[in-house]
């Protein structure tokens, strides 16, 4: 069984996969209060399905972009219950994570994240050369830019809110489809399945060195 851990951003997620499927999943929105929140629910999740630490069989970690303090809090309680339990540690980017789930659309998909002060996260994922991959790298903007960013049609998901969704809808008209709040939540249980796809292949991190990915210097950070 893995444990995905999510708390890249105010958004925040806990997942449990195994044998190809989803066991129980949580999502939450966070005040930033991440160190007070991540380990209880953690526990009671494994203590609903009567597993402990040294039983999973790896841990996966949104590794960002996203909030300095959430992805400094979810690597070191995923590394704190890697390391002495010899689990296998796997980082997955926040933002594949947010287009996983569209990547069958048909469409390239600009997954998103908030970054503070009006700012954004985004990268881009298409099928390349009939391969799911990043096709533009993550970068920190505005919806402002995303829109100038974006020359052909494309899905928008993410964390999209009304203003932004109807300034996309505004000013890309029908090149912007952008799926209901619902279907562009970001789900631990996606985490969890990029993470156990990477298990499977013995493609994991390594617990020493593995760190989150910024946008921007910390100090920064609203």
């Amino acid at each position: 069984m893995l444990l995905a851990i999510d708390t890249a951003t105010h958004y925040a997620g806990l997942a449990l996969y195994g044998q190809g499927q989803v066991w129980a999943e949580e999502s939450w929105h966070s005040a930033m209060t991440h160190t007070i929140e991540l380990m209880p629910r953690i526990q009671r999740m494994l203590n609903t399905h009567r597993l402990e630490v040294e039983s999973l069989t790896g841990i996966g970690v949104s590794l960002g972009p996203g909030s300095f303090t959430g992805l400094r809090i979810g690597l070191a309680a995923a590394k704190g219950m890697a390391l002495p339990n010899h689990l296998s540690l796997i980082g997955v980017s926040t933002l594949e994570a947010v287009a996983y789930p569209f990547r069958g659309g048909g469409l390239p998909v600009w997954a998103i994240i908030q970054a503070g002060r009006g700012r954004i996260g985004v990268a881009c994922y298409d099928q390349v050369k009939g391969e799911w991959t990043r096709s533009i790298p993550p970068a920190l903007t505005t919806f402002e830019g995303l829109c100038e960013l974006a020359t052909v049609p494309a899905i928008f998901t993410g964390e999209i809110d009304d203003r932004a969704s109807s300034l996309l809808q505004d000013r890309l008209g029908q090149a912007a489809t952008i799926p209901s709040p619902a279907m562009r939540l970001r789900r631990a249980a996606y985490l969890a399945e990029l993470a156990a796809t990477r298990l499977a292949q013995h493609d994991v991190d390594s617990i020493a060195t593995l760190a989150p990915i910024y946008l921007q210097h910390p100090a920064a950070e609203s």
